[in-house]
């Protein structure tokens, strides 16, 4: 019998190498407000808070709250329309996701982007892999708050004990801690295993082996 029923993703840097494309509309954002760029390093070590933050996170300090909605609204578009442009899945990951179908082992995604960029995203690179796909709207707070995933969690009927969070980053870690279920960190993504251990990381998987190990067994 499996370890857990039911398994809940982060995106970026957990199933999509989504980097390329993140970094490509923040720039075209900042680049048309007229603001300096940043380099997909410095993108990378700031995302995974949502947009809105990152956006001002990579804005020069002290840029107006007026300044950052426009970067939204120059984000959002590109961003629609070249999401998949250099995004890909991660080795391994459509294998892992299928072993864990097969295994009776539920699936979901939470991620802190638009939940109209979550759902084609899930179906466009997996699918029929994954049961359930959600990120942000408007009604849904965005992680480390646990509202995306006892969504889920209650969804299906499950004891938070039956449930693991795989996620790349301090805010997964800390979204499993709110939700009050176990969490697996995997190094591949945008923060490595030497940040994930200052950051407190109790499993760290450096494969997707790895990860169905702590899952399925």
């Amino acid at each position: 019998m499996a370890k857990y029923k039911l398994a809940i993703f982060d995106m970026d840097g957990t199933i999509l190498n989504t980097i390329d494309d993140l970094a490509g509309g923040v720039n075209h954002a900042l680049a048309m407000a007229g603001l300096p760029t940043r380099t997909v390093d410095q993108v990378r070590s700031i995302v995974g808070n949502g947009i809105f933050t990152t956006l001002k996170l990579c804005a020069p300090e002290g840029t107006s709250d007026e300044k950052l909605a426009e970067l939204h609204t120059y984000f959002a578009p590109y961003y629609e329309q070249h999401r998949a442009d250099k995004t890909r899945p991660y080795d391994g990951i459509p294998e892992l996701l299928q072993k864990l179908k097969n295994n009776g082992i539920k699936t979901a995604v939470v991620s802190n982007k638009s939940d109209i960029s979550v759902k084609p995203l899930a179906e466009q690179y997996f699918p029929g892999l994954f049961d359930t796909a959600m990120g942000v709207t408007a009604s849904i707070e965005k992680k480390p708050a646990p509202d995306m995933a006892n969504i889920i969690i209650k969804n299906y009927g499950f004891d938070k004990k039956d449930v693991v969070y795989i996620g790349d980053s301090e805010v997964d870690i800390m979204t499993a801690q709110n939700t009050d279920i176990d969490c697996v960190c995997v190094t591949w993504g945008f923060r490595g295993r030497e940040r994930l251990e200052k950051l407190g990381a109790k499993n760290i998987a450096e494969t997707c082996d790895e990860v169905f190990a702590f899952i399925a067994k």
